[in-house]
């Protein structure tokens, strides 16, 4: 792996410091060639720094940063009031070059808000989208608009169709299936937002389109892209995610009934673990905001450390394989221009 730069919001998230100092460390003793920038206020960076014996550390260096966004914070504030919070300085790493790219645990809106200002959108683009990848029964797939866009257009469905099919193939997928979420397969289902895009992906040359999906086709593996509008795609990441939370609840209340099943439970323990493996959030931690002019990483900003380890390594992938690079030439490609 050739030497790499991560920004990281040091301060971000629900946790901070506690996770995302020992997950850098983490990644330090990984990958011999990557460089992180750890960007805080320095006092309490400096003492947990200090805590997981990183303070001389030759591939770290520490970036001060005066403010922190919280979590609550109006995105109005994190742009126009705290415009040296450890977010934006570290936003900035990636603008003036010094990093690759960038991770954060802190305030979605904020983050994209502020990531989109500073480093502005790729050409032909004109709303980044979030995506993530989610656990299928045959791996996982792209899933995108998860929220940075409430409203959209069909012409922004076939955006998202194409960043997330670029970020799919970068990623190792070299011809991934893409569908676009409804509430049936059929071609008389869903609104005329749906119908519209539907036409101009499937016209589309530089896609494989699938058509459409349902939710429970998702996590059949019945496709490698799944392209739908914020509000639908952030409904559904929430509702995955109560779902599991609710399926291991079950499972825990169940074993702790008896004795009897309690001793059942070590016999499955097993299988038990490799289905919380399988399905554990936190491996799948880390949404890329595709469509900027860099590699910026959201967090879920209850992650732990081994969750924004994950995040840090989806950062570190996609700054390696140069993804807005490889999302432009895609939409150059399209472009009606291109001879």
């Amino acid at each position: 792996m050739a030497d790499l730069t991560l920004a990281v919001d040091a301060m971000g998230g629900d946790a901070g410091l506690p996770v995302t100092v020992p997950a850098v460390k983490a990644l330090l003793a990984e990958h011999a060639g990557v460089r992180i920038l750890m960007v805080g206020q320095p006092e309490p960076l400096a003492e947990a720094l200090a805590q997981h014996q990183l303070s001389d550390h030759p591939r770290l260096q520490v970036v001060p940063a005066n403010d922190v966004v919280l979590m609550d914070d109006p995105v109005a504030v994190a742009m126009r009031v705290k415009k040296d919070s450890s977010l934006r300085v570290a936003v900035n790493q990636v603008k003036e070059g010094r990093a690759q790219a960038m991770v954060s645990a802190g305030n979605t809106g904020a983050l994209m808000a502020v990531s989109r200002f500073v480093l502005k959108t790729l050409p032909g683009i004109e709303r980044p989208a979030i995506c993530t990848a989610i656990p299928t029964q045959t791996g996982h797939c792209h899933m995108l608009d998860l929220g940075a866009n409430v409203d959209s257009e069909a012409e922004h469905l076939l955006q998202f169709a194409l960043m997330g099919s670029a970020l799919a193939r970068a990623l190792g997928q070299p011809q991934p299936r893409v569908a676009l979420l409804n509430i049936g397969e059929e071609d008389i289902k869903g609104n005329e937002l749906i119908k519209d895009a539907a036409r101009q992906l499937q016209a589309h040359p530089q896609l494989h389109y699938t058509g459409f999906i349902e939710g429970n086709g998702i996590f059949a593996g019945e496709a490698d892209v799944v392209v739908c509008d914020g509000f639908v795609g952030n409904v559904a990441l929430k509702t995955m995610e109560g779902v599991a939370g609710m399926f291991s609840h079950v499972i825990r209340e169940q074993i702790n009934q008896s004795w009897w099943r309690k001793l059942s439970g070590l016999a499955s323990l097993p299988i038990l673990n490799g289905l919380k493996q399988r399905l554990d959030p936190e491996r799948y931690n880390g949404a890329s905001l595709v469509g900027l002019n860099g590699v910026v990483v959201k967090s879920h900003g209850g992650a732990g450390e081994k969750g924004f380890l994950f995040a840090l390594r989806v950062a570190l992938q996609e700054a390696e394989r140069n993804v807005p690079a490889l999302i432009q030439s895609a939409l150059a490609a399209s472009s009606p221009e291109t001879p």
